[in-house]
């Protein structure tokens, strides 16, 4: 039997709960209940529980006995934890990255900056930018980040490492979105990217740890604007 229109229609409804989960129109502890998804997402049932499920992996959707699904709840307890979980995991994929790299891989590193770059450009250009703008941020931020450790040679922490990322993001893009132009984050970028490059892994490791956390900082930071978003645990 040919599977490909399932598989694809399932992935759409991943993408789609994906991004108004991280967007916030999905709000953390928002049921999410088959018959009212399949009228919002125009989708059937089989392909709205594989999004889910796959969801409910990423810690983005919890499952709870009798009820369904919800949108998992957010806290700053709990982002804090992931982020110092994704330093311990990043900054050792880093590390064996930077042992087993090769040209291609710091070509990599090299063109997902460069593309990262332009995307901030083109924004700084923008008096108001939409969400998709920021999405598009999200996606190129993203890249850079896992380009770093691409060459690293372990499936597991690129595994972990994409988890953590996602389950971040939810918190990051509300920050991104109210905080714009508080840090010279191509700089710290680049800076990271030259570091991994020059196989310092010291600084590398360094310079990461101080990312994540100033970016933990910010979020934080807008977060104590927004309580129904985020709360304290």
């Amino acid at each position: 039997m040919d599977t490909g229109p399932k598989t694809t229609l399932s992935e759409q409804m991943y993408l789609r709960i994906r991004a108004d989960i991280v967007k916030g129109v999905l709000r953390p502890g928002q049921p999410l209940r088959l018959d009212a998804l399949k009228t919002r997402y125009s989708a059937g049932f089989s392909p709205l529980r594989e999004a889910l499920t796959r969801l409910q992996a990423e810690r983005l959707v919890t499952s709870v006995p009798l009820k369904g699904f919800v949108v998992t709840p957010v806290s700053l307890d709990r982002m804090w934890d992931t982020i110092e979980t994704r330093i311990l995991i990043e900054t050792r994929a880093m590390r064996l990255a930077m042992q087993h790299g090769d040209d291609a891989w710091e070509a990599g590193i090299v063109a997902s900056l460069h593309a990262l770059g332009k995307q901030v450009t083109r924004m700084a250009g923008i008096a108001t930018p939409t969400d998709a703008d920021y999405l598009s941020l999200e996606t190129r931020h993203h890249a850079f980040h896992h380009a770093l450790i691409a060459a690293c040679r372990s499936e597991w922490l690129l595994d972990l490492s994409e988890k953590l990322s996602v389950a971040t993001e939810r918190y990051r893009f509300p920050a991104l979105v109210r905080t714009k132009g508080q840090r010279d984050l191509q700089a710290e970028h680049r800076a990271l990217a030259d570091a991994v490059i020059a196989r310092n892994a010291d600084l590398a490791t360094a310079l990461l740890d101080t990312h994540f956390r100033a970016t933990g900082e910010q979020m934080a930071a807008s977060a104590s604007d927004l309580p129904p978003l985020v709360a304290q645990a």
